[in-house]
């Protein structure tokens, strides 16, 4: 590759990026948000009890902070391959070059794991307390689907992102399972 190769990660690649990261910036992503809008079949979840997953949801004025990767100097075909057979594992999410912003003020692409919003696990427009119940009993092949949203508030939480309803999420969770 001529060009660095940067991901932009919101969820689960914040805290686990699974690949060796030269530099990692606090950056935007505008039109789209986070949210829990993916029935999660494999890693937070199972067909028969289906969790929920983050994914970029397409939103004109919204936005995303999230965390840019820039990927090591001659890692980025292993990158590549690791995050296709991490994030493509069901077709639900798109893979897609997006423009985010860094803190610092640089303009960058970075290759980003959209939801396709005509796949059968996409299930936007979930109330929170409906999202809470789900999260508060799935599991999957990766852990709990209580895990994820935990460590994925947590870690927002230490680079200065805000994101209100994560924080929600993880009260309604931990009252429902207490």
């Amino acid at each position: 590759m001529s060009q660095p190769l940067w991901v932009f990660g919101y969820g689960s690649l914040i805290w686990d990026p699974g690949f060796p990261v030269a530099e990692t910036q606090v950056a935007r992503m505008t039109d789209w948000h986070r949210s829990f809008c993916m029935r999660s079949i494999h890693h937070r979840g199972t067909p028969e009890r289906m969790g929920l997953v983050l994914a970029l949801d397409r939103a004109a004025g919204a936005f995303c902070d999230g965390v840019a990767f820039r990927v090591e100097t001659g890692a980025e075909d292993a990158t590549l391959q690791a995050l296709r057979a991490r994030e493509l594992i069901s077709s639900a999410y798109l893979e897609d070059w997006l423009a985010v912003r860094t803190r610092d003020g640089r303009d960058i692409t970075a290759l980003t794991y959209v939801i396709d919003p005509q796949h059968e696990q996409y299930c936007g427009g979930l109330s929170l307390s409906e999202q809470a119940d789900i999260i508060a009993h799935a599991v999957g092949g990766r852990g709990t689907n209580r895990a994820y949203l935990e460590a994925t508030a947590a870690h927002l939480a230490q680079l200065g992102i805000a994101d209100a309803d994560l924080d929600a999420l993880v009260i309604m969770v931990q009252r429902i399972t207490a």
